[in-house]
């Protein structure tokens, strides 16, 4: 291929994103210069905390710059390398998606094997939404063996391993949330929940209580507002909260109210914890050693949602922003 494209943020969004906000553009294929790699992405990953780095606001990770290529991971083939270690031919992972070819300095990158573990799966299952989910529920919420754990966004790359590991680890009960009848049907058909309520049928706060009835101890948040709020309302004595993602708030245009029900935080003493999985990089290996082999023996299941094309890719994370995806949403760029 004698031509790159790259998907590049036009300007910052009010509200909810359109496509007007991204441009698609052309451009020669870069060449690796000395210790650097050129790489031909095959998949690439949309994050829903690509909403908050299209803001121009100061936190964790950099805003993306109006007029410049966006990132986020993506799994490629090397093509060019001047690097010892590396080979044409090998797969990396690595940072440099929203793109068909990356230039990457060393260090910037890690070989995967594509016999191990469909690539796919190191953006996904094996990859930072599995490390999230496996430290958010085990490390950050303290999870103990009989915890009836609720978890919202249930059917997405993160929710969905939460509560599988849940189960595997011993909890008494398992809840998801989910936007769709199929959804909900997939949350407990396939992936073993015992409980789960589609958000849209009827205040949170009732569907929660109907299905956890002795309450939860654990709330995993993907979500935010009113999923929030019905937690602190369902949650127990000493109840444990990680804050992973509140994407119900990522496109508001004013600031969006707090849960009504704070003082509850006082009365049942519950611990409320903000996750980063770059907080947890320490667990990477023990996560992989654990979770790879239960992928593998079907034990544990994922969901992928492909999109084809980099030129879809904006189409991709609009419909991640909006639910389209079961899993994993990925934008498959080559073969």
């Amino acid at each position: 291929m004698s031509t790159a494209t790259e998907i590049r943020l036009a300007s910052r969004p009010e509200g909810v994103p359109t496509h007007d906000n991204f441009e698609i553009v052309d451009t020669e294929v870069p060449s690796a210069g000395d210790g650097q790699i050129l790489v031909r992405n095959l998949i690439m990953s949309v994050d829903p905390a690509m909403r908050g780095r299209m803001k121009d606001v100061k936190s964790y990770a950099p805003p993306f710059q109006v007029g410049e290529v966006m990132s986020g991971g993506a799994v490629g083939e090397v093509v060019e390398s001047n690097v010892d270690d590396v080979k044409v031919g090998d797969h990396v992972l690595h940072q440099g998606g929203w793109r068909t070819h990356a230039v990457l300095d060393a260090g910037r990158y890690v070989k995967v094997d594509g016999a191990a573990a469909p690539l796919s799966t190191y953006l996904g299952v094996l990859g930072m939404p599995g490390l999230t989910a496996y430290s958010g529920l085990l490390e950050s919420a303290e999870f103990k063996p009989g915890d009836t754990v609720f978890v919202s966004g249930a059917a997405g790359a993160v929710g969905s391993l939460v509560g599988q590991i849940a189960k595997l680890k011993g909890a008494k009960r398992v809840i998801g949330s989910a936007g769709s009848a199929e959804k909900v049907r997939h949350l407990i058909d396939d992936l073993g929940f015992d409980a789960a309520f589609n958000y849209k049928d009827g205040p949170v706060v009732e569907q929660l209580h109907k299905a956890a009835p002795e309450g939860i101890d654990v709330y995993f948040d993907n979500v935010g507002g009113d999923h929030l709020e019905a937690a602190i309302d369902a949650i127990t004595l000493h109840g444990r909260i990680v804050i992973c993602g509140m994407i119900s708030t990522y496109n508001a245009t004013e600031p969006t109210p707090a849960p009504r029900n704070l003082a509850q935080v006082i009365a049942k003493r519950l611990t409320i914890r903000g996750l980063l999985v770059i907080d947890h990089w320490h667990l990477q290996q023990q996560f992989v050693s654990e979770i790879a082999p239960l992928v593998s023996s079907g034990e544990i299941k994922y969901s992928e949602t492909f999109v084809d094309g980099i030129r879809n890719a904006p189409e991709a994370f609009l419909g991640l922003l909006s639910g389209a995806n079961t899993g994993k949403m990925l934008v498959r760029i080559a073969d």
